[in-house]
């Protein structure tokens, strides 16, 4: 059985590890242009390089739903730059999974698939999806919601290493993204991470540069163009997050509540 999640960033792309894991096969979808931050460990990454692997599953950039049916068959994650999900159509997927993250619903129904799941805030089970996801940190982090809605937006940052808002590196101007750091590398508060039309975008704290954005990004002021991760793992870009594979864990029992069986492969 084909699974559609739209979204092929971090978060999706836990979501579609814990599924691809357990059996089965998987279209994702995403921009033509990915603005990923974490893009050591996401899929919508097949989109600009032709094919992507993490955590030794491999992706690969289709041109349309018949080349996507064509990948999953042969044991493949198929990612398409399809933001409004037009493959759906085509796909007939026994399920849909709305990972992109928007903080609001951009047009997902119940009516997509015999099963939809929505992740995160903006959604509400039995309205718009059957099941809903928690995405926000804490106690119900990746729990499945029959009826009613995952945790409002509040605009903060989960905390990691007692930080949250400081964490997230932002585009200092409008303007093409040129980063002068690799992810992975240990970086001191202060130093410049990327330039935006020769405006310094500077690392606010201490850490690990977990993600950045590529270079040639077209970006606007105040937009999330970085993270740094304070516990100084860089082993840690190279993996799905805690709470990404949490949400998949939602995801996934979501799947099976509503009788969505996985191929054997």
């Amino acid at each position: 059985m084909i699974v559609v999640i739209r979204g092929a960033g971090d978060l999706a792309t836990g979501i579609a590890l814990r599924l691809y894991r357990s059996g089965y096969q998987l279209v994702m979808t995403d921009l033509p242009e990915p603005t990923a931050i974490r893009r050591t460990v996401c899929f919508s990454e097949a989109i600009r390089q032709g094919e992507m692997e993490v955590e030794g599953v491999r992706a690969v950039h289709c041109t349309d739903a018949q080349d996507a049916r064509n990948r999953v068959e042969q044991g493949l994650v198929a990612v398409l730059g399809d933001p409004a999900g037009a493959c759906i159509s085509d796909l007939k997927p026994g399920a849909v999974v709305d990972a992109i993250l928007a903080k609001k619903n951009l047009g997902t129904a119940m009516t997509d698939a015999p099963v939809v799941i929505g992740v995160g805030p903006g959604f509400t089970a039995g309205v718009d999806c059957h099941a809903a996801v928690e995405t926000k940190r804490g106690h119900t982090l990746g729990r499945a919601l029959y009826t009613g809605s995952p945790l409002p937006n509040t605009g903060v940052p989960g905390i990691i290493g007692g930080y949250g808002a400081e964490r997230v590196l932002r585009a200092p101007a409008d303007g093409t993204f040129v980063p002068c750091m690799e992810i992975g590398r240990i970086v001191k508060a202060g130093e410049v991470a990327a330039t935006v039309e020769g405006v310094p975008m500077l690392c606010t704290i201490d850490g690990c540069l977990r993600g950045i954005l590529p270079e040639g990004t077209r970006v606007f002021a105040g937009m999330k163009a970085g993270d740094i991760d304070p516990r100084c793992r860089p082993e840690h870009c190279l993996c799905a997050s805690d709470k990404s594979l949490a949400v998949g864990g939602g995801v996934l029992e979501a799947l099976l509540h509503f009788g969505c069986l996985p191929e054997r492969r």
